[in-house]
């Protein structure tokens, strides 16, 4: 299945880019999505981004899945299907 991934933020100075689309397999959660995402992108995404052995996102960082914030859905245990939009993106901090 076909899932497009939109990176704002931070994010986009990590991969280069601002969005492509990502081949899964069906059934994947976001979890898998974010394990390929670490594998393509490496090291540094690994330590500020996502931790694929912890399976978790850093604090300063959130996921959406079709404009619903994962943590209010099953966080990165959330199911994926054909056609989702997901959004990777830094949390906005200041003071």
């Amino acid at each position: 299945m076909n899932i497009k991934i939109h990176y704002l933020g931070l994010v986009k100075t990590y991969t280069n880019k601002t969005e492509e689309e990502i081949t899964l397999d069906e059934n994947a959660k976001v979890s898998d999505l974010l394990d390929k995402m670490a594998a393509k992108f490496g090291k540094q995404f690994t330590q500020d981004i996502y931790e694929p052995d912890m399976k978790e996102v850093k604090t300063m960082f959130t996921v959406m899945v079709n404009g619903v914030v994962m943590g209010q859905l099953n966080g990165v245990d959330t199911q994926l299907k054909q056609g989702d939009s997901v959004i990777l993106m830094s949390l906005m901090t200041g003071g």
